[in-house]
């Protein structure tokens, strides 16, 4: 309850998501558990908003063990960090992924929720990370299946070609652009220490 009060304060375009499951909840009925644990996700659009979410969380779990005589062992981990794909990349695989697959099948999507090593990667260098519309059912499920294999095994492989390509061409003058251009949320120092600040 106290997690869920929280949720009044996180901001709409923080995209601030909590995925709590409890893995150890007692072994016998009508018998208060003396060991119960809880694993969970904290994700966000951005760093500062996902750290900001990870202390209000912190804080109500700590203070629900308060609440009822007990004590509480906080874990921090790090997890993927939020995807942020740069203009630049985009716009070269959305040329050509329109060019392969029609204008009308191709746009630039807003914050996806799921999470991705690729988003750590965005805080370093210049990604793009496409989603392709290929599959029906339940994303991590028995009923997940691809229904058009030529465009997700295919084509989308023609068009990460095509993207290279136009990156690497002549003397790399565009991938060049790409780099200078862009402006990283971290430089390497600057991720391994955050996430060696999660060491406890």
């Amino acid at each position: 309850m106290g997690v869920h009060a929280q949720r009044e304060t996180f901001r709409d375009q923080d995209h601030v998501r909590f995925h709590p499951i409890i893995t150890q909840g007692g072994d016998l009925v009508n018998v208060v558990p003396s060991d119960v644990r809880m694993e969970s996700y904290v994700r966000a659009g951005t760093v500062e908003a996902m750290k900001d979410a990870n202390v209000k969380i912190n804080r109500a779990l700590q203070a629900g063990a308060m609440a009822v005589g007990a004590t509480v062992e906080i874990q921090d981990r790090p997890g993927y960090l939020p995807l942020s794909n740069d203009a630049n990349m985009n716009a070269f695989y959305r040329k050509n992924a329109e060019a392969l697959m029609g204008e009308d099948r191709v746009w630039i999507a807003g914050h996806m929720a799921g999470s991705t090593d690729t988003g750590d990667l965005s805080h370093i260098m210049p990604v793009t990370h496409p989603w392709i519309g290929t599959v029906t059912g339940s994303l991590h499920g028995n009923t997940y299946e691809v229904f058009d294999q030529d465009l997700a095994y295919i084509q989308t492989a023609q068009v990460m070609a095509m993207t290279v390509i136009d990156l690497l061409y002549g003397e790399a003058e565009e991938a060049e652009k790409v780099m200078a251009e862009f402006k990283p949320i971290f430089n390497k120092e600057e991720y391994l220490k955050f996430m060696e600040s999660f060491k406890s």
